[in-house]
């Protein structure tokens, strides 16, 4: 090392052979399961252990990375732990670490061709090989007549708001060019600083935070469409129209919508092919879907063409929707062979996302990527490339004003981008599609292993109750209000064997049927009529459920999380992890069931000392 510092060729060699070794070390402790999920740590460990200002002088690698292990895995929360099932996975592989070892090295901001053009081609590239590995209509891909194409964001969030912003302006735009206000002129400009103020972006209210915070960031007013238990948390026809209608009856006017494809908390899926009849009387509302999580699983066909199964009620397959091109008879030589009825499967065919505007999914949750691999599909580049292109001198060049390439920062908020392609591309190469395939199969069928634990054992029937249909490898229940102890609040367990809404939504019948709904009504009404005991009960299995999360937390070994809506607390089981086992969730499920009573019986115990 010379006196200035640094790392030589040489010493660059030995440091990353010992990188490396400790990467492999780290990942094979994180799969056997043996380190705690969660740190045992509390907030501000790490600045004791470290100087209070910066080195003066060089340091040596040789004393640099024992504090890795020293300092910082004791402050981590191991994503990769098959014992990790909370929110949802972030996956990472050996191909995807390798890619970013090279964006490393190839380091450059990327934001138009001339930066690097295989950054750019590259990304074009791999965006369209996972358009059609997504079964997503042709529109979604770079070489569509409409111009469309794919750009990979930093998260979900980033997605959202960047077509957020497209389309408020695509939005005042088409509304001034309607009203003939000429471009440019004072005129247009001032209706347009008058209109924007009006604009409100729509979502469900079980859509992601990030819907919220994008119309913060855009300057707009955000509303959401209600949902209910009996249809499944999933916007209805019905209710949108009304909540449109109702905007515009306020003086503001709609102009985006986040439709999720599995929504954070339950996984619940808005029916893009019984609301788009809906959003067709209204064509200058942008149709944004997020489906950061599960629409991962699309690159299975059986995910993105199967018809929904009968016990999703009212969300039904309308007559005669096409298949895409992809032919479902063909066999799949694979280890994990396709799922014969996946969980909670609404129509992802080509058809029912003709007239989305933009679909966006997380590589680095579900499909072996680490983080940051957000795939955003758009329909027409023009929409974004009008909202957010802006050209000094100093970024004009020929390339550029020949418009033969594409330049990425015109596709995006920030200027500047990693080569995030590199790492998609060696995970496609290295597990090929049908190595996606499996994994998303067997992770699925590890969930469908849970979610028997929880419905079919006996403590499983004695303790528990789903809240919603269990999809995607995602399990969500909580404590039955019936498994409350008597001792507890003897008037209001008796006779009490489920809450009334999940025992009519889960337990054998199709859920969110209209006749259902009736009949919930009629439950609901006669529940209010009995006063305070039945809400009792629902405050202490909603105060339990949370609490034994936070349990199981605290002791490290297992990381869950809670989540809940309208009046319901739940327990949220995931297995998308890339470590996850059966032997994993069957240990898990041992913990939560053992914990629960403990729980139960510490509250009798304080009740009867009290």
């Amino acid at each position: 090392m010379s006196q200035l510092g640094g790392m030589n060729a040489d010493e660059f060699r030995k440091a990353a052979h010992a990188v490396v070794e400790e990467i492999i070390s780290y990942n094979q402790n994180v799969a056997s399961g043996n380190l705690s999920v969660l740190p045992s740590i509390k907030p501000g460990y790490l600045r004791p252990q470290l100087p209070s200002t910066a080195p003066q002088h060089p340091q040596t690698w040789d004393q640099i990375q024992p504090d890795i292990a020293k300092s910082i895995i004791p402050g981590l929360t191991h994503w990769q732990s098959p014992n990790f099932m909370a929110f949802f996975p972030a996956c990472a592989t050996y191909p995807s670490i390798l890619g970013e070892m090279y964006s490393s090295a190839f380091t450059a901001p990327a934001f138009n061709w001339l930066c690097s053009p295989a950054c750019t081609e590259l990304e074009t590239i791999v965006l369209d090989w996972l358009a059609d590995a997504l079964h997503l209509p042709k529109d979604f891909r770079s070489d569509s007549p409409g111009g469309g194409g794919g750009v990979i964001q930093g998260s979900a969030s980033e997605a959202i708001v960047t077509v957020m912003v497209a389309a408020r302006e695509r939005y005042l735009n088409r509304r001034a060019d309607a009203k003939d206000l000429k471009d440019p002129s004072p005129e247009r400009e001032k209706w347009i600083a008058d209109t924007r103020p009006k604009l409100v972006a729509l979502s469900s209210d079980q859509a992601h935070s990030s819907t919220a915070k994008g119309a913060i960031i855009a300057g707009t007013f955000h509303k959401t469409v209600g949902t209910k238990w009996g249809e499944d948390l999933a916007v209805q026809p019905g209710a949108l129209e009304a909540t449109i209608k109702k905007c515009l009856e306020d003086g503001l006017e709609p102009y985006y919508i986040t439709l999720s494809y599995g929504t954070t908390s339950t996984c619940a899926q808005d029916p893009v092919h019984l609301l788009a009849p809906v959003l067709q009387k209204y064509p200058d509302i942008w149709i944004h879907i997020d489906a950061a999580y599960a629409g991962t699983a699309l690159v299975c066909p059986e995910y993105a063409n199967t018809s929904t199964p009968a016990t999703n009620g009212n969300i039904r397959k309308p007559e005669g929707l096409p298949m895409n091109d992809h032919d479902l008879s063909q066999k799949i030589d694979t280890a994990e062979p396709p799922l014969e009825s996946p969980n909670g499967l609404l129509p992802a065919a080509s058809d029912v996302l003709k007239h989305v505007d933009s679909w966006n999914t997380n590589m680095h949750k579900w499909l072996l990527t680490a983080f940051d691999a957000s795939l955003l599909f758009i329909r027409n580049r023009k929409d974004l490339t009008s909202a957010l292109s802006i050209t000094p001198a100093y970024l004009q060049n020929k390339h550029t004003d020949s418009g033969l390439v594409t330049d990425y920062r015109d596709w995006q908020i920030p200027l500047g981008r990693r080569f995030r392609a590199l790492k998609i591309w060696f995970v496609v190469r290295t597990y090929g599609i049908e190595g996606l395939r499996a994994h998303i199969r067997r992770t699925v069928r590890v969930g469908q292993h849970f979610e028997k634990l929880v419905t079919d054992s006996a403590d499983g029937k004695q303790l528990f109750e789903l809240v919603v249909e269990p999809a995607f490898g995602l399990t969500c229940f909580r404590i039955r209000p019936g498994a409350i102890p008597k001792e507890l609040s003897p008037a209001q367990v008796q006779d009490e064997e489920e809450s009334v809404e999940t025992k009519k939504t889960i337990n054998g019948t199709p859920f969110g049927t209209i006749e259902q709904q009736d009949d919930l009504d009629d439950l609901e009404s006669t529940k209010k009529k009995q006063a305070q005991p039945t809400q009792s009960i629902e405050d202490l299995a909603n105060a339990f459920s949370k609490q034994v999360v936070e349990v199981i937390n605290d002791q490290g070994q297992l990381f869950l999380t809670s989540s809940s809506t309208h009046g319901k607390a739940f327990i949220r089981v995931v297995c998308g992890n890339a470590n996850a086992s059966q032997e994993a969730v069957t240990r898990a499920f041992e913990v939560i069931v053992n914990t629960t009573r403990d729980v139960l019986a510490k509250a009798v115990d304080e009740a009867s000392r009290a």
